[in-house]
């Protein structure tokens, strides 16, 4: 099923045409430089994988991009504004190990808290807030499952909401952190033809992502992070067997 944006959500403003731009970002946990200097620009509209190995930061800089981690140097600007202004704009899927998957709501229930933003914390979900969630759980495939508890569906079930409830949002720029983690075959598909679909409708969409070999396949746009940004672009020019290896090390495997 196609994305449908939604009529009454209007695109920002782009500066430059870009969705995201990063300058000088330096991120501490501690005294430990989790991201380090990191010059990074985002065009909008496009689908970018972002690759690295453990501990190098790819959470951190999409958890910077909300405004969820102060950095103590740089500046992030998204669509032209900070990110604690431009959250309206954006959708985020956190990894699975971060949420609570006891917690008692329905499927429908979870997809549903995306049209928050749009209601206010006051206001209760109408007609049209159902609707466009059924809609998101059709185009994942899980509109069958509404009414059962999140915590009875199996782990590509769970990433399928998830993503439906981002999709809810009918947002401009989408973070994903690592949806693919744990899903069988067809469930990976499935998602990466939602995250094609918003590319074709505009959106901007970063997953962070762990598979090299599937980089080339799913993805146009590619940036190689290592607490500093080794290389960002175009799959075909950035997603190399030198910035690998830069990545990575040399135990790297390049691909061809």
């Amino acid at each position: 099923m196609p994305f449908f944006p939604s009529v009454l959500h209007e695109p920002p403003t782009l500066v430059d045409g870009l969705a995201i731009e990063v300058t000088d970002l330096t991120v501490m946990y501690g005294e430990r430089p989790v991201l380090w200097d990191v010059d990074w620009q985002v065009p909008a509209g496009v689908l970018m994988a972002v690759v690295g190995p453990n501990g190098a930061g790819k959470t951190t800089l999409l958890r910077a991009i909300l405004g969820l981690v102060r950095p103590v140097a740089g500046s992030i600007t998204v669509f032209g504004r900070p990110p604690a202004e431009a959250r309206r704009w954006i959708a985020y899927v956190p990894q699975r190990t971060a949420v609570d998957w006891d917690f008692p709501a329905t499927v429908l229930d979870v997809v549903l808290m995306g049209r928050y933003r749009h209601l206010g914390w006051v206001r209760r979900p109408g007609a049209q807030d159902r609707e466009r969630a059924m809609e998101a759980l059709a185009q994942v495939g899980m509109a069958d499952l509404a009414h059962r508890q999140i915590g009875q569906l199996s782990v590509g079930q769970q990433q399928r909401v998830f993503v439906a409830r981002a999709l809810a949002q009918d947002a401009w720029l989408y973070l994903m952190d690592e949806p693919f983690a744990g899903v069988d075959a067809i469930t990976e598909q499935a998602l990466i033809e939602v995250l094609r679909g918003l590319k074709a409708a505009g959106r901007t969409v970063i997953v962070v992502h762990h598979d090299l070999q599937t980089v080339p396949l799913y993805f146009e746009w590619v940036t190689l992070l290592n607490v500093r940004c080794v290389a960002c672009g175009p799959v075909a020019t950035a997603f190399t067997g030198d910035s690998l290896r830069q990545t990575y090390g040399e135990r790297a495997i390049v691909i061809s």
